[in-house]
């Protein structure tokens, strides 16, 4: 639930800001190449939609390495859906592996507080583990 709740709008407001910063499109064109409204955008940017996570997906350089790819492959319209998705779960799966996600997962459930939080770190590699 973190994730979908506060790391996917944090890593789309990210993207978003990019491609009209770095880029130069047009909210528009972003919603378009976003597969979101445009509504959606003007959400991002106004801070009203993944915002409250920022601070831990800028904190990252990898998180931030991989948005910069997802934007340019974005903005260049080459890379398949595919491609762009797989890249999305590897930033997500950033925020998990460097621990990231701990603190919100101590906010949002404040039992974790008084443990050291190992429940994201588990599953990063999860589906490996299993299939073996």
């Amino acid at each position: 639930m973190i994730v979908v709740q506060y790391i996917l709008p944090t890593l789309r407001t990210a993207i978003a800001k990019e491609l009209i910063e770095k880029h130069g499109l047009r909210n528009t064109e972003v919603a378009e190449k976003m597969n979101v409204t445009p509504a959606a955008i003007t959400q991002y940017l106004n801070k009203s939609r993944g915002e409250s996570a920022s601070t831990i997906i800028e904190g990252s350089s990898r998180v931030m390495n991989l948005v910069s790819e997802i934007t340019r492959d974005l903005a260049q319209g080459e890379s398949p859906a595919d491609m762009l998705l797989l890249k999305l779960c590897l930033a997500c799966n950033a925020v998990r592996s460097e621990g990231l996600i701990c603190d919100l997962h101590k906010e949002e459930m404040p039992s974790l507080r008084q443990v050291s939080c190992a429940c994201s770190l588990g599953l990063v590699g999860w589906g490996e583990e299993r299939r073996k």
